[in-house]
């Protein structure tokens, strides 16, 4: 099955799209992990064995596999989800990320919640749980994913339209936007943020602001950067698109940076561009939503 175009609606009605991995890729994902898992697992028994003509004692070995098989079977997918932004191996090497219904990156709780349902979607019942809940569901769900509330969805395909509109740095803040490292900003968030910068004056002022907010201050965290007082969020959000665009083009910059000016007022900064020329396409998807922030 292809994968689909999708998309979440924010609490402030704007449609943010996105690519939603279904049964195919991933299928893939989990086999390469299941992989991943069973050579872990052959390594602990060669450890196991080792142990044990060593002297070890029989108690401590049958310890030691039910540990090792908890780890290997739950903790390898729900650590690497919560400490890699919703990535296991297997879903880093197919392009798939966990996010929630909302966009949201995925916590531990989410992880948990997902790891433990797989007992049930894919290790008792062989897969055939999780084929017919992805199969029966519009956003291809497995049982985990219901539970948890969460989605997987697909990070590759933004590359080729994302970068199509060109935003340029703000007048007055080229050196402001030189100074950030967007080396932490991933291709699903710039296309969130293209999408909404290109949308915003579709939004009245109060829901423009308020999602402006929602994407900037999660994504300033993310990047380790605090900006200055009078960088409004809007205007975060332009130039750091100007500054992913820079850095494609360029190439990475030198990590020796000048620091940040101190910002104009709000009322000052230009707004972003107000009639954008059409994308290459009618509906261009921009990409996974990885990092908005928790509702």
């Amino acid at each position: 099955m292809a994968d689909s175009d999708r998309g979440i609606v924010t609490p402030e009605a704007v449609l943010l799209e996105f690519e939603v991995a279904l049964l195919g890729s991933r299928t893939v994902a989990i086999l390469l992990d299941l992989l991943v898992m069973f050579a872990a697992l052959m390594a602990t028994f060669l450890v196991l064995g080792a142990a044990a003509a060593g002297g070890l004692p029989d108690v401590v070995g049958a310890v030691f596999v039910v540990v090792a098989l908890f780890m290997i079977l739950f903790g390898y997918p729900i650590v690497f989800e919560t400490v890699w932004s919703g990535r296991t191996l297997g879903k880093a090497a197919m392009g798939l990320r966990v996010v929630t219904r909302e966009g949201t990156p995925v916590r531990f709780r989410h992880a948990a919640i997902r790891g433990a349902m797989s007992l049930v979607d894919l290790y008792i019942s062989v897969g055939s749980v999780a084929v017919v809940t992805s199969l029966s569901t519009n956003d291809g769900q497995r049982l985990g994913d219901l539970a948890a509330g969460t989605l997987v969805l697909r990070e590759r395909t933004a590359k080729a339209d994302a970068a199509s509109m060109t935003f340029p740095a703000p007048f007055g803040w080229e050196r402001y936007v030189n100074s950030l490292d967007v080396s932490a900003v991933t291709t699903g968030q710039y296309g969130v943020i293209r999408d909404l910068l290109l949308r915003v004056n579709d939004l009245s002022r109060d829901a423009r602001g308020h999602l402006a907010i929602r994407l900037a201050d999660p994504l300033a965290g993310a990047m380790g950067h605090d900006p200055p007082p009078g960088v409004a969020a809007e205007s975060f959000l332009v130039c750091v698109a100007a500054a992913y665009q820079q850095r494609r083009t360029a190439g990475p910059r030198s990590a020796a940076m000048p620091p940040p000016p101190v910002g104009p007022p709000v009322s000052t900064v230009p707004p972003p561009p107000t009639s954008p020329p059409p994308p290459a396409r009618s509906r261009p998807p921009p990409g996974p939503d990885d990092f908005a922030p928790p509702a």
